[in-house]
């Protein structure tokens, strides 16, 4: 996978700042400037039982709202993007398993706004179409960088390697630990939640699951 390196190179395929905003799903959702951003930290500290005029809370709306354009920039981006520029010749001719093992996964929980963060082990057995490696693993950002759920996470990744690449199959391993569960709630740290999707050879060919499993967990 040389051409990997190559790939990077081009445009992050970032949407337009004068785009509607959307919720990722294609959902148009009302535009929310910084300066009300700001305000709504500065009702959360209060609400929390600080003052938000406290000297050294100054900057921390501003801060706050840094950090979630941060944390939730995969609404402002194209996963399926990433994998346009494809190429049949990349291969020359393998035909086996692709497999990315250990892609780090930081996002947060739509139920609580909480961080969840583990490990994504992923395969494709490529038909015609190969992308640079570095590419998989953006997809996995993109859709971990918007509130989401485990398992629609997966789903997501899954869909996604399928539409960019038309692939003979997929396999897809997610484990992560949730701060939902460890701060609050039942407070039980260390909990690993584990989510899965086989689609194509990977769903029908029992061995060619066994081998992704053992490698995945190796």
């Amino acid at each position: 996978m040389a051409s990997t390196t190559k790939l990077d190179h081009k445009p992050s395929p970032k949407k337009p700042r004068d785009e509607a905003q959307s919720d990722g799903r294609g959902r148009a959702v009302p535009k929310v400037t910084q300066r009300e951003v700001e305000d709504a930290v500065r009702t959360l500290i209060a609400w929390a039982g600080d003052d938000p005029d406290r000297e050294a809370l100054h900057g921390t709306p501003m801060r706050v709202a840094e950090a979630f354009s941060e944390y939730f920039r995969g609404y402002r981006e194209d996963a399926l993007a990433w994998l346009s520029d494809a190429d049949i010749d990349m291969a020359r001719g393998y035909d086996d398993m692709i497999m990315l093992r250990g892609v780090r996964l930081q996002s947060f929980c739509e139920h609580h706004m909480t961080p969840f963060e583990g490990k994504v082990h992923l395969a494709y057995l490529p038909d015609q179409k190969v992308v640079g490696l570095s590419r998989l693993a953006r997809v996995v950002d993109t859709l971990a960088k918007r509130l989401q759920t485990q398992e629609a996470l997966t789903e997501q990744i899954t869909s996604t390697i399928e539409q960019g690449l038309a692939p003979r199959g997929v396999a897809i391993l997610i484990e992560a630990q949730h701060q939902c569960m460890s701060l609050r709630g039942i407070k039980q740290c260390g909990v690993d939640a584990i989510t899965h999707r086989f689609t194509g050879a990977f769903e029908t060919d029992a061995s060619l699951r066994d081998r992704f499993m053992k490698l995945a967990t190796a």
